[in-house]
């Protein structure tokens, strides 16, 4: 088995703002007090990594391990069901062992355990259900199916102080997803992708056609790349709603970049010589899709009286939010609207224990969704997220303004 990633308790007291996670409390402050605290076991497999975490109520995070599988699928051009599968199984006995081995926790102490059950691939998701059904009927503790998308959503709630309701924008390799947060598991969906996720164009983009690493490589590349040398439609102009779609754009940028290597009669394993300008076109008209869309959730919002123009709050998480063009883009957004603008830290971006076992605790203090009979529990591949109100988006038909003055801010 590979070397698993261990996180101490104490690993986030860097991150700006995160007043719960900065005073972590050692076991033996908990044990002299009367009321024995809330104590959740996360678990997640939807995808390519494994990982587990424990996390108290007060957001202190005693324990988290994660075995990722990226090397493993860069090696085969993308995430192989079957193989995904196989290495979580593999793996997630140590790992869940490694986290409540670091946080000092044993499953006896446990107040509940939280697994990812929807959406992702039926593979992995299958593996993390199993496994946490073991030990829930071994050990007698109430389970927390947990909706990965959700849990991602209320990340920021573990790192900052943040009330209900919120705007939540999720960017990753598997979801594109505006919505509004009204409440633990009170989701209000406005849009999201028709197609593929941004990340996932991205990767397949970057790493057929230009660099082997996407996630540092574009970002890298687009550093000292000329945007204007390239110019790609934005998609989905002719459609004023919340919705994504990434799939057509995908299809124009292969085609310039096939179009380019013939010019330059490029052979496997080179670059172009205009990789850089591609690189940073690319990264441009994502940013502005993602912007544009962002926007028009904003305007709804303030407009329906979903979110009070005082108070009102931009969350964006997910993997694709780390790429800090993008994420310059949306905060100067946020900023001319007069929206705060929240992020988590990257690590806890993309997916990870942490977040599981913190969506536990929030469903543990609402009431929402702890079952003491797994009879019947079954994994979901698809699963929406909440109230679907794309329709009452589309219907109100709102003009988005010209961006220029807000990418100046960004740029």
């Amino acid at each position: 088995m590979k070397e698993v990633q261990l996180t101490l308790p104490g690993a986030f007291c860097e991150q700006p703002g995160a007043a719960r996670l900065g005073g972590l409390r050692s076991r033996s402050a908990h044990c002299g007090k009367l009321h024995r605290p809330k104590l959740v076991l996360g678990i997640e497999t939807s995808c390519d990594d494994t990982a587990a975490a424990v996390v108290d109520e007060a957001g202190n995070v005693l324990g988290e391990a994660l075995q990722c599988q990226r090397e493993v699928h860069l090696k085969t051009g993308g995430i192989i069901p079957h193989v995904a599968q196989q290495l979580h199984r593999e793996n997630i006995e140590q790992v869940v062992k490694e986290a409540l081995s670091v946080s000092g926790v044993s499953v006896n102490e446990l107040t509940a355990i939280a697994t990812t059950v929807k959406p992702g691939l039926a593979l992995s998701l299958e593996v993390g259900l199993d496994y946490s059904l073991k030990l829930v009927n071994k050990y007698q503790k109430p389970f927390i199916p947990i909706h990965h998308m959700e849990a991602h959503a209320l990340t920021i709630r573990l790192t900052n102080q943040v009330e209900f309701p919120f705007l939540v924008l999720l960017l990753s390799g598997g979801h594109c997803i505006l919505a509004v947060a009204q409440g633990v598991s009170d989701f209000l969906l406005l849009g999201q992708s028709i197609d593929i996720a941004p990340g996932d164009m991205l990767d397949k983009v970057i790493r057929i056609n230009l660099a082997p690493y996407i996630d540092s490589a574009i970002e890298h590349l687009a550093q000292t790349g000329n945007r204007q040398q390239y110019t790609f439609s934005l998609p989905m102009q002719r459609y004023r709603n919340c919705d994504f779609s990434f799939s057509g754009l995908q299809n124009l940028i292969n085609n310039t970049i096939i179009q380019k290597e013939k010019e330059e009669g490029i052979q496997e394993g080179e670059l172009l010589s205009c990789v850089k300008d591609i690189a940073a076109a690319v990264q441009h008209v994502v940013a502005i899709h993602i912007i544009q869309r962002t926007y028009r959730a904003m305007l709804f919002c303030i407009k329906n009286g979903i979110l009070s123009p005082k108070h009102a709050t931009l969350v964006v998480s997910g993997g694709v939010a780390s790429n800090q063009y993008i994420r310059k883009g949306l905060q100067a957004l946020a900023n001319a609207n007069s929206f705060a603008f929240l992020s988590p830290p990257p690590r806890l971006c993309t997916d990870n224990g942490v977040m599981i076992a913190w969506n536990g605790i929030e469903r543990l203090r609402a009431g929402l969704g702890v079952l003491n009979s797994t009879e019947g529990i079954r994994f979901e591949p698809k699963a929406p997220l909440g109230t679907d109100i794309s329709n009452q988006v589309e219907e109100d038909s709102i003009k988005v303004p010209k961006l220029r003055k807000i990418l100046q801010l960004a740029s």
